[in-house]
């Protein structure tokens, strides 16, 4: 399944693949995305990147030991590190002379008509322009305690933003190579799943629960990222974010992560 006539792609990297177990930034592979993204660019395509980290990175740039669970401390991280990931989003994607703009979204945004046609129509000149937008959920105002304004996790903000602006492709860039019908982290002889034409019960507990400790989803957040992007016509693939260079293959049609395909009529 060749998928190089995918003009405008969304894609999704997680924390896990943005930074170390240490919370620092992982340079080598953060270097890497934009470059891959930079050509798919400069190549005609049309890119939009949903990127989450912003915590994450805020844990390693302050020298944190942990993670913290209180919601004021998260949201001031979550300041700190969104400040820093798009210094480096504007600096990588700088060396390969592409512009980059941030766009931070809360749920209560997209639910009102008015303030999403402004999005949509934000997206639509920044993509008209050549910028490329690079996404996150405002977490700094962003909080389940404030009931409608949080998406949840970003895997969900992807498959929204996909169909915002009508996406041919989202892309979800994680820790694992797609869909396994057992844990591979547990089963060596885990097998994985190459394509789903349709997501019922049996492949949402294929997921099972979370993954990296240093995200807020793992492969069933994904499912249902997948589920909402392929009932709005949008192909959507699953697969590791280590080596961004898969994702030229994954385009060219090889077997790369769990392809889930678009719901007939609704394309």
């Amino acid at each position: 399944m060749n998928h190089l006539q995918s003009r405008r792609i969304v894609v999704k990297v997680g924390t896990s693949t943005l930074t170390y177990e240490n919370g620092k930034v992982n340079l080598r592979n953060l270097e890497k995305l934009c470059k891959v993204l930079s050509d798919l660019h400069n190549s005609g395509k049309q890119v939009i990147l949903v990127s989450s980290g912003a915590i994450g990175v805020g844990v390693g740039k302050l020298k944190l030991s942990s993670r913290p669970t209180e919601t004021r401390y998260k949201q001031a991280l979550a300041a700190v590190g969104q400040c820093e990931l798009m210094f480096l989003y504007d600096k990588f994607f700088g060396e390969y002379n592409n512009s980059v703009a941030q766009v931070l979204l809360t749920k209560d945004i997209v639910l009102n008509e008015l303030s999403k046609q402004n999005v949509v129509n934000t997206f639509q000149t920044l993509l008209e322009m050549g910028i490329i937008p690079i996404v996150n959920e405002n977490d700094t105002v962003a909080t389940d305690e404030l009931i409608g304004t949080n998406f949840g996790d970003n895997d969900n903000l992807s498959a929204i933003v996909a169909d915002l602006v009508g996406a041919d492709m989202l892309i979800i860039l994680t820790d694992i190579d797609g869909l396994y019908e057992t844990d591979p982290r547990k089963d060596p002889d885990a097998k994985k799943i190459r394509v789903v034409e349709h997501i019922d019960d049996r492949i949402r507990e294929m997921a099972g629960g979370s993954g990296s400790n240093r995200g807020t989803g793992g492969m069933s957040t994904k499912i249902t990222a997948a589920a909402a992007a392929t009932s709005a016509g949008i192909n959507t693939c699953v697969m590791r974010g280590d080596d961004p260079v898969l994702i030229y293959k994954m385009l060219d049609g090889e077997d790369i992560g769990t392809m889930f395909i678009a719901v007939e009529g609704t394309v």
